[in-house]
């Protein structure tokens, strides 16, 4: 492999233009455990290997960009998330971070439920043998075609989102001769200490219907005096890659306020408590996730207590993890192309892939880290920029990371934690095939979904 000189960016201990990086790890080659998944590791050559296979021997195998999902670190999350939580209460897998058959299989088979948000999600569920009472149906703008088959296929809950979708899911509901347990999604007006576009429990967004001015009340109202639903309980979600569980007290204690006006005006307690998800994951060894035990423990003593003060019985409490499972299990094989170093600034590594496999850093302004995974390198650290190779400026990967200053053409990099909504919001931007996704195993790895050809973009093209 080509080891061709070039003059690289600021080195460590230069004075360093402003940015997200942090100071360069003492060894590079070293790869952080809290952002890689558990089968990771340097095998004696220097080469980093996940469920003991080499990624170079991947690389060749599937190419290059593509998701190397970690099953054995995927299926332990489920577990531990279920035994945290144990048989009181009810873990859904938020399946927009990531969503195939393989993946429905593995939750079916650990024990877990699955949240969906679109008639694909449901279609992929059902596909694969997800049993309907344990779908949960989300979304603000169902159409009708999606609600007849949540209701049809018997989903264990829809989450009413709207009054109209209240009034629409009892009207097919009734059509259909079924009568469907539903929740109520509510915006409690906390604010989530995450990026605006996605904090979804404060007033101004288009999620839930609000607490204030009793809008979440009349909701309540309106569903209960319809004999075609159940009304099962109060739902919400506070927004996305949160640490900090202030918010979450403060989300229950304003559902269970509500809970308790249930109580008092209609004389029925509400059997269930839905708070989400949105736990953050670590993206960079600064990043600091609670581990699954310590959030069920919070949660429950936060719900515990409240409901304790306003005189309840405590409901059952459901959770909708998804970045925080699959989140941590993959990553993105890269491999290097262009490098250019810009005096004084940083050098600008160019990968090939880009935004149209990872959009996350773009529209969220999202921090990741980055390794040379084909070889060692004792080479002193060199400021980089992770691009792609699409036709924007703001095609960026890794906004700032540290490293080797030897990187060179045809060398791997690979970003962790690109598990949760990187494939899932792929696109072809640039008319860029999405790559795979394949999953690794106990020294075997095999494609559940595969990379797009030019075949699959020109099928869909009719022509004239």
């Amino acid at each position: 492999m080509s080891r061709s000189a070039h003059p690289a960016g600021p080195r460590h201990g230069d004075v360093l233009p402003e940015g997200h990086y942090t100071a360069p790890a003492a060894d590079l080659n070293a790869l952080d455990a809290k952002v890689w998944s558990r089968t990771v590791a340097r095998d004696d050559d220097g080469v980093a290997t996940v469920g003991g296979i080499q990624v170079t021997r991947l690389a060749e195998e599937f190419g290059t960009p593509a998701y190397f999902l970690d099953e054995a670190d995927f299926r332990a999350r489920c577990r531990a998330w279920a035994d945290a939580f144990g048989a009181d209460a009810d873990v859904y897998y938020a399946g927009k971070a990531f969503l195939s058959r393989a993946v429905v299989r593995w939750l079916h088979e650990e024990g877990l439920n699955l949240d969906v948000c679109s008639g694909g999600e449901l279609a992929t569920a059902l596909a694969a043998g997800m049993p309907a009472e344990r779908i949960a149906f989300h979304g603000n703008n169902k159409s009708d075609e999606e609600i007849e088959r949540a209701v049809s296929t018997g989903v264990g809950r829809i989450v009413l989102d709207s009054f109209q979708e209240i009034v629409r899911v009892a009207h097919t509901a009734r059509r259909l001769g079924r009568r469907q347990r539903v929740q109520i999604r509510v915006t409690v007006g906390v604010e989530a200490h995450t990026h605006e576009f996605i904090a979804t429990a404060h007033e101004d967004q288009k999620f839930g219907i609000a607490l204030a001015g009793g809008r979440a009340a009349e909701a309540v109202r309106r569903t209960l005096a319809l004999e075609d639903l159940e009304l099962t309980g109060i739902h919400s979600h506070i927004g996305s890659q949160i640490f900090d569980m202030a918010g979450f007290e403060v989300s229950a204690r304003r559902v269970v306020q509500l809970l308790a006006e249930v109580r008092d005006e209609h004389g029925v307690e509400l059997p269930e408590i839905d708070l989400g998800g949105g736990l953050g994951i670590a993206y960079t060894s600064e990043d600091d996730p609670r581990e699954p035990y310590d959030i069920a423990k919070a949660l429950s003593d936060i719900v515990t207590r409240e409901c304790e003060s306003a005189g309840l019985a405590t409901p059952r409490i459901s959770v909708e993890p998804g970045r925080a499972i699959v989140g941590p299990t993959a990553f993105t094989l890269y491999e290097v192309g262009t490098i250019k170093p810009l005096e004084g600034l940083r050098t600008y590594v160019s990968v090939d892939g880009g935004m149209s496999d990872n959009i996350r850093t773009a529209l969220y302004d999202a921090e990741y880290s980055v390794a040379l995974v084909s070889r060692r390198s004792d080479a002193e650290p060199m400021l980089a920029r992770v691009v792609g190779k699409h036709c924007e400026s703001g095609d960026i990967v890794v906004r700032d990371a540290f490293l080797p200053a030897d990187l060179a053409p045809g060398d791997l990099v690979a970003v962790p934690a690109t598990g949760a909504y990187c494939r899932s919001m792929a696109s072809n931007y640039n008319h860029a095939l999405r790559p795979p996704v394949v999953a690794v195993k106990d020294g075997g790895a095999r494609v559940i979904v595969r990379r797009e050809t030019e075949e699959d973009l020109l099928r869909l093209d009719v022509g004239e």
